[in-house]
This record gives structure tokens, C-alpha cells and sequence, in this order.
């Protein structure tokens, strides 16, 4: 008969193995929640970089299910700026822990933006991102259910595999209406190092987001921004969607913000993965931004939700007087 601590050592040792295997759905890429909705959608897609006539550097930390011990944590660092009156440069960094694993990760992006009609605002973007990606497990945080290290003798070593790949984007804006189209880690996976009957070998995902401004004239100080984001995960058919409605008050260049984030599987619309309320603002160069997910399946009884903070920061405004750039 199983005492208490074997049980409890079981426990830990099954909830270790689910984070493994479901740390596969994320790898090669950090987890995207609603960073892309506190103004930074460069996190999405290298067509992005370079939109602004300025520097813009983004801050964030993800804390998911708070409340739960060893949750998935996540700090990135998004900056992108311009290059002369067409181009752009980005750079995304990430640190994602998930219970005994590790992510670490770097994609540096180039952007190249067209004017089709500088008096209608018609511009086409083009971007491409190298990605880098290291994934590895922490054996020296492996303890027993009072804490002591345990040696698992199949594990002599930090298991660790790095990834290459690349991302392509198109983007069409015209007025206050955008649309991209991108798609992420072209390149299959090589399956030397793994069980190929169990590890995804297509890890191409396909993001659709578009969305419009509207407000009622230029001298108005309300704007409404309804958008909406759809995946494609290529490994196992899997797509979902976001809605997301923004609401934006001007006072002269500051503004607030609030809005709602829905995002659900496509096969069950009506079941949400989670709805998230998000605010911010931006004062002068300064920005900040908060966002909670609240899960709705039965976690939410153990767990006070995802928690998303960004701050950042808008610099050398007027790199650029291009039209594209706003």
C-alpha cells in the first residue's frame, strides 16, 4: 500500500509529465495571450516593425494561473523602430518557465513598407523574422514531496535542444483598416532526438489579424477599435479565435484605454477559453498597460487567473515623416 509520500511524489511526477507534453504545443514560439491588444502587435508578426516614427521599446510579464504552484511564467522584451522613410527592425527576447522546463528565445525581425496611395493612405507591408529557440529541463529543481532533490538516474543531464526557424508576413493597410497574414516556424522539425509517433514534426502556425478604427471625426476624442485574431495550428488542425473590442479616449496625444478580449476554439464558440478585461494608457512617453484572464473551466476554482503587465517606452520620435509610419 502506497504511503503519503509516495502519492504525493506520484503527483508531482504526473503533473511534471503533463507539463512536458503540453509544453509542446508552445515551442518555438512564447505564449501569446493579449499582449498583441496593449499596442504592441509587433509580438504577432515581423510586419509590424518599423510602424512609427519613433523607437518603441515594450516590457511584459505573463504570470498564468496565479495561484498555482509552479505556473507557467513568462518576461519578454519587444522592440522594433525604424530604418530610414520603408524599413524597419525588430527584435523579440523571451523567458518562459513551466515547471521543471525552460524556454528561452530570440526572433529578429526586418520589415520593408509600400505606399500604394500616400493621399488615400494605401500601404502594403512585407516582413520576414529568423527565429531562434532553446528548450531544456531543470533536473536540479527536481524534489521529492518534502522538498529534497531526487536524482532520477534516466536523467544525467539539463536535456536541452535548440531550434531555427522563420516567419514570413503580409500587411495591408488602407485608412484605419489593417489586415496581416502570417505564418510562423516554416521549417519542420528534425525528429533525430525525438520519437517522432509522438512529437509534432509540422509546427507551422497561421495568424490572421485584422481590425478598424472608427471614430466619429477627426476632432473627436473617442475611438472604437473592434478587431479580431485567428490561429491555425498546422501539427494537430487546432484553430482559435479572438475577439476583442477597444475602446480608446484622446487628451491631446495621452490617451486611455479599456476593452474586452473573447477568445474560443472554433468547434465550441460558445465555450470560451477565457475573457479577458484589459486597460492602460499612454502618457507622453510612457505606457502602460494591465490585462486578467479569467479562465472558464474548472482551474478557476484553484486559480486567480492570468495576469499580463506591460510598460514601455516611445523613443526619438520623428526617426521618420512617412506617411506609413502612423
Amino acid at each position: 500500500m502506497l504511503n503519503l509520500n509516495d502519492m504525493r511524489w506520484r503527483l508531482t511526477f504526473v503533473l511534471v509529465m503533463l507539463g512536458l507534453f503540453g509544453s509542446r504545443a508552445q515551442e518555438l514560439n512564447s505564449p501569446q495571450l493579449s499582449q498583441y491588444l496593449a499596442d504592441n502587435p509587433f509580438v504577432l508578426a515581423p510586419t509590424y516593425a518599423g510602424i512609427g516614427d519613433h523607437v518603441k521599446i515594450r516590457l511584459n510579464g505573463l504570470g498564468q494561473w496565479v495561484g498555482i504552484k509552479d505556473a507557467p511564467m513568462t518576461e519578454s522584451l519587444a522592440a522594433d523602430a525604424r530604418i530610414g522613410n520603408k524599413s524597419g527592425l525588430g527584435i523579440f527576447l523571451y523567458n518562459d518557465r513551466n515547471g521543471y522546463t525552460r524556454q528561452q528565445g530570440a526572433r529578429l525581425s526586418f520589415a520593408h513598407h509600400l505606399t500604394l496611395d500616400r493621399y488615400q493612405d494605401k500601404f502594403l507591408s512585407f516582413g520576414i523574422s529568423y527565429n531562434f529557440n532553446q528548450f531544456r529541463i531543470d533536473i536540479e529543481k527536481f524534489r521529492d514531496a518534502n522538498g529534497l532533490p531526487v536524482n532520477d538516474p534516466s536523467v544525467t543531464d539539463d536535456r536541452s535542444t535548440s531550434n531555427h526557424n522563420f516567419d514570413v508576413g503580409i500587411m495591408y493597410r488602407v485608412n484605419k483598416f489593417y489586415a496581416s497574414l502570417n505564418a510562423s516556424n516554416l521549417l519542420d522539425k528534425d525528429l533525430t532526438s525525438f520519437n517522432p509517433i509522438f512529437e509534432p514534426n509540422h509546427l507551422r502556425n497561421y495568424y490572421l489579424y485584422t481590425g478598424f478604427r472608427y471614430s466619429k471625426n477627426k476632432n473627436s476624442k473617442l475611438e472604437l477599435e473592434p478587431s479580431l485574431l485567428y490561429k491555425l495550428f498546422e501539427s494537430d488542425g487546432r484553430s482559435e479565435t479572438d475577439l476583442n473590442m477597444k475602446v480608446r479616449v484622446y487628451d491631446f496625444e495621452d490617451y486611455y484605454y479599456g476593452g474586452i478580449n473573447y477568445r474560443f476554439l472554433n468547434d465550441q464558440i460558445g465555450k470560451p477559453l477565457y475573457i479577458a478585461p484589459f486597460v492602460g494608457f499612454k502618457k507622453s512617453n510612457f505606457y502602460f498597460g494591465y490585462s486578467v484572464q479569467i479562465i472558464l473551466n474548472e482551474i478557476l476554482a484553484y486559480s486567480y487567473g492570468t495576469h499580463v503587465i506591460t510598460i514601455g517606452m516611445d523613443l526619438f520620435q520623428g526617426l521618420s515623416n512617412c506617411r506609413c509610419t502612423y
